[in-house]
């Protein structure tokens, strides 16, 4: 297996990659599936996650692991030679927390991931020379926050602006196959790589019983999905407002997009209501399509009026007060999210609320560091205390309903003295310094 020296290896690799395409950024590669031999596999195979449900032919990761080295060496060659076949994915729907919905999900076999895995370590760190900073979903090195801090610094130095909220339907249903390879040729002409990318975006969808071959998209789900995601919308989002959009301005603007999920702001109101019909029809000629409801022009100036906001990556986001009595932006648990994640606490402690009262403590502890890794910014307080109070208020009604005589508060306060949750807690500051648009 990979040991230190390989992975050291790979990572010299990796950055040759990176430094080829950084220095020659108009240079289609055609020679990048020879760095893909059976110690990168090896590596690839590290970095898959094996507690993950099966695909389509039901290998678990300890089965595929019992003759690894023969798998990957049988594998490295189907997919030398151009023999490998991309199985199909079986697609499952997970329901969305108090929405009612689902989501669609694929789910490769464990074989089709670590391949996956092994073209993604070669294909990042090309495209990462390429990508704007605007992107930051599912990008090394890069996180929601990152992006809710660029957000939040080029409001502070523009004081606020004119805000479009971009909100793409169905993205991963709808992206149009013939232009993304298109895209991916552009930069990328290794005929291997290339073939493997169009077998997987091709690979049949197994639901119900049922093996389907949609002719557009590419399912959520697969290793290699966000990365190609990102260059589809690089090519048809972020290059055009940068190269196209902004040069015709007459103020300044900045665009912050996470996966899907994009905000254009704008100094001026002029630029903005010149722009707001465009990106639509932009999209529209690859495919996609905006929200028609949701998708809207948001005046978002310093301090604004009354009850202005908009949300983003699960905040809103608002003007306020500071402690000295200046105008900041701030941000605050966005509502839907709140009632979403109360509503799957209530869910759980109605469901668990037979379990010995140390485990129940120690699962809510759990959910509750992980509302509190993601929702606690700076200035976010208010919203964690809120939600560790509804949090104890569900647990001490479920408790009480597990036997026949209920508990009462003062019972449950001497409970939770035992048993106590973790309190809220503020884990990202705020940036130092300001991006500037």
């Amino acid at each position: 297996m990979a040991g230190t020296s390989s992975q050291e290896n790979i990572s010299t690799r990796q950055r040759k990659l990176a430094e080829l395409a950084r220095i020659e950024p108009k240079l289609e590669l055609t020679t990048i599936a020879h760095h893909i031999d059976v110690v990168w596999l090896e590596e690839a195979w590290r970095r898959t996650r094996k507690d993950g449900a099966a695909g389509v032919d039901g290998v678990t990761a300890s089965q595929y692991a019992a003759d690894l080295e023969e798998n990957l060496t049988r594998l490295l060659e189907r997919f030398k030679t151009g023999r490998y076949r991309a199985p199909a994915v079986r697609r499952v729907h997970l329901p969305k927390p108090g929405t009612g919905k689902t989501r669609p999900i694929g789910i490769p076999t464990l074989e089709d991931k670590v391949l996956q895995r092994a073209v993604l370590m070669a294909l990042e760190p090309i495209f990462e020379q390429d990508f704007l900073d605007c992107a930051y979903g599912f990008r090394p090195g890069r996180s929601a926050h990152q992006a809710l801090e660029r957000l939040w610094g080029g409001l502070m130095a523009m004081g606020g602006g004119w805000v479009i909220d971009l909100d793409i339907q169905n993205f991963f249903d709808d992206v149009d196959r013939d232009r993304l390879r298109n895209f991916l040729g552009q930069r990328v002409r290794d005929g291997v790589i290339c073939r493997v990318i169009g077998k997987w975006l091709n690979a049949g969808v197994m639901e119900g019983g049922q093996l389907h071959y949609p002719e557009q998209g590419t399912p959520q789900g697969g290793v290699i999905s966000p990365l190609l995601a990102n260059l589809y919308l690089h090519h048809v989002l972020d290059l055009w407002f940068e190269q196209t959009v902004k040069p015709r301005l007459q103020g300044s603007a900045f665009e912050v997009r996470f996966a899907d999920d994009a905000v254009l702001v704008f100094e001026r109101e002029e630029d903005a209501r010149r722009v707001l019909a465009v990106p639509g029809k932009r999209l529209a000629k690859y495919g996609l399509r905006l929200h028609p409801d949701k998708t809207r022009l948001l005046d978002f100036r310093k301090p604004g009026r009354k009850g202005q906001s908009f949300q983003y990556l699960g905040f809103t986001h608002y003007w306020g007060r500071s402690r000295k009595g200046r105008w900041v932006v701030k941000r605050k648990t966005a509502q839907a999210r709140l009632s979403r994640s109360l509503q799957a606490i209530n869910h759980w402690c109605r469901m668990h609320r037979h379990w010995p009262v140390a485990d129940q403590q120690a699962a809510l502890s759990r959910k509750l560091k992980g509302h509190y890794a993601y929702y606690g910014i700076v200035g976010n307080s208010q919203s964690l205390a809120r939600f560790l109070y509804e949090v104890r208020r569900r647990w001490y009604k479920w408790l009480s309903r597990r036997n026949r005589e209920r508990m009462n508060w003062d019972h449950f306060g001497r409970l939770y003295k035992r048993y106590p949750l973790p309190p809220p807690r503020v884990v990202h500051g705020i940036a130092r310094c300001v991006a500037t648009p």
